[in-house]
């Protein structure tokens, strides 16, 4: 018997596939036959996506540890120093202790004006 495991779509590489697939695409859509997507089947579709790619958490808690990297980036002193100790850090204008305050007393300006 011959060796069948070198033929075939599925034992070219990704990036081959692609190429191939790409082609296929392409052909479909110059026809006239190809799926094009209603908006509500898309959003169905991202929403389908969307909740799969949240279920895994690890990957959630990274997405969001680099979002917290990027929108505190702007905020933080610009020399390079390692201050470690200071308590500002990761705050925008104030300690942690100066947000919490903030905090309560935004609270109680709500409640008076009911």
């Amino acid at each position: 018997m011959s060796d069948t495991s070198n033929r075939g779509f599925a034992s070219m590489d990704e990036d081959k596939q692609r190429e191939i697939a790409s082609k296929g695409g392409h052909a479909a859509h110059e026809k006239g036959t190809a799926h094009e997507f209603t908006p509500e089947e898309a959003r169905e579709a991202g929403k389908k996506g969307g909740e799969t790619v949240s279920q895994d958490r690890e990957h959630m808690a990274e997405i969001g540890r680099e979002g917290g990297k990027h929108s505190h980036r702007g905020s933080q002193k610009q020399d390079d120093s390692d201050d470690d100790d200071t308590e500002e850090k990761g705050t925008q204008g104030g300690t942690r202790e100066q947000h919490a305050e903030a905090g309560r007393q935004s609270h109680k300006n709500k409640n008076k004006n009911k």
